[in-house]
């Protein structure tokens, strides 16, 4: 009878990483686990899940860890994820700054830099590889580690880079990303995968992790911050489209705005001009409110999103009057641009994300899905993003553990 080569469907070998895989993802769900616990989730018997067991701490990846001498009858060891065998690193990168942190497998954030962008560029500015390179270097240190014991980067950036031509496209707001040589210079200097992904997809990748889209194979996360943009995951994965611009929706031609036939700024186009952060003091004051708050705190660097956060901040605990109406007049324009994309996705569920919808609240989100029902055949639910602490850079450490995690995961390697 011919043997099989190594790693053929069903052979031990096989079917020992299979287990290896089971029970290291159920130590990373439940936290520590007694041998007898692991082999009853597993279906293991008693010999094979401590064999199990033995091979992952001798592989690094589980550690014994004290006892569970607070139950009934005698003590078991426990065992628990190896956290520090494997680190990734994800950057959240925006015109005014560069957000870095450093995450264990286990998915803790160990280290976090922040990396302001200069108040004035000049020649001998450094550029983007520079600032990537202090950003990273920054978080690491701050992790007690050093760049080598990274084992994946993800950079999340406003726009995409285009997988034809390696070229940033979208966000001609981002100063210094737009070489063709860019990627190219940054993987020389750092010598572990990188990944490069749309900020709004990333947002959408901690939801679906994390977040009001746990257990959704198809939805669209609404972001709406400096700009509004969306992201749009179809089967369970993330839709790009050709050039890396689907969700793109800022640019959405849409009733009572001009059609943008050149976009040569950040913050043009139909939906944005009709529904962005820049158009809600205006709104404001046609609607007669005369005293709006003070800039939010917090709100970044953009001159508009402060005002804009604070507006519907005051607006969401408004029962009548000129807030009440800001927020209705808020929602519909919402409504007007999210019913051409439910229109032609027909998702499950709409997530609202992105600190000017998130500071409209419940309030907003039912008044948006209201309109949505009287503009819109389908009737997708509507829920406010769960994931509302730095949701870019948690969704690139998330994209960075995914990865990782399947390849030191894999015990037949």
């Amino acid at each position: 009878m011919a043997g099989t080569t190594p790693g053929t469907p069903g052979t031990p070998r096989v079917l020992r990483a299979m287990n290896d895989r089971a029970a290291l993802d159920l130590l990373l769900e439940h936290g520590p686990l007694s041998r007898t616990r692991i082999g009853r989730l597993t279906g293991l018997s008693k010999p094979t899940a401590s064999q199990l067991l033995a091979r992952l701490e001798a592989a690094g990846l589980v550690v014994a860890t004290g006892t569970d001498a607070g139950r009934p009858g005698p003590s078991a060891q426990l065992y628990a994820l190896n956290a520090g065998a494997a680190h990734v690193a994800g950057l959240d990168v925006t015109p005014e700054r560069i957000l870095a942190a450093v995450a264990d497998l286990a998915g803790r954030t160990v280290g976090r830099f922040e990396l302001p962008s200069p108040t004035r560029r000049s020649a001998g500015a450094p550029g983007a590889v520079e600032r990537v390179v202090a950003a990273l270097d920054g978080a690491v240190k701050a992790a007690g580690l050093v760049r080598s014991d990274v084992h994946r980067v993800v950079i999340g950036t406003p726009g995409a880079f285009d997988p034809r031509t390696g070229q940033l496209r979208y966000a001609s707001h981002l100063p210094g990303w737009h070489s063709g040589t860019l990627l190219d210079e940054l993987a020389a200097v750092l010598p572990v995968p990188v990944e490069y992904e749309n900020d709004v997809n990333l947002a959408a990748v901690a939801e679906q992790r994390l977040g009001a889209a746990r257990g959704h194979d198809d939805f669209v996360l609404l972001w709406n911050q400096e700009g509004i943009g969306a992201a749009l995951v179809l089967g369970g994965r993330l839709h790009r489209g050709w050039t890396g611009g689907a969700g793109e929706v800022g640019f959405l031609p849409v009733p009572g705005t001009p059609l943008v036939r050149h976009v040569t700024r950040v913050g043009s186009g139909g939906y944005q001009e009709l529904a962005g952060v820049q158009r809600l003091p205006e709104l404001a004051r046609g609607l007669g409110v005369t005293d709006p708050p003070p800039p939010a705190t917090g709100a970044g660097r953009d001159p508009h999103l402060g005002p804009a956060v604070a507006l519907l901040e005051r607006a969401a605990g408004a029962q009548e009057g000129p807030y009440r109406r800001l927020l209705e007049a808020y929602a519909t324009a919402l409504a007007t641009g999210l019913a051409s994309i439910v229109a032609v996705l027909d998702p499950e569920v709409v997530v609202l994300s992105g600190a000017a919808v998130t500071a409209g609240g419940e309030a907003l989100r039912e008044l948006v899905e209201a309109e949505l029902a009287e503009l819109a055949a389908a009737r997708p639910r509507l829920v406010i993003g769960e994931v509302q602490e730095e949701p870019v850079l948690r969704g690139a450490l998330e994209s960075a553990l995914a990865a990782t995690r399947d390849e030191v995961f894999d015990t037949s390697r």
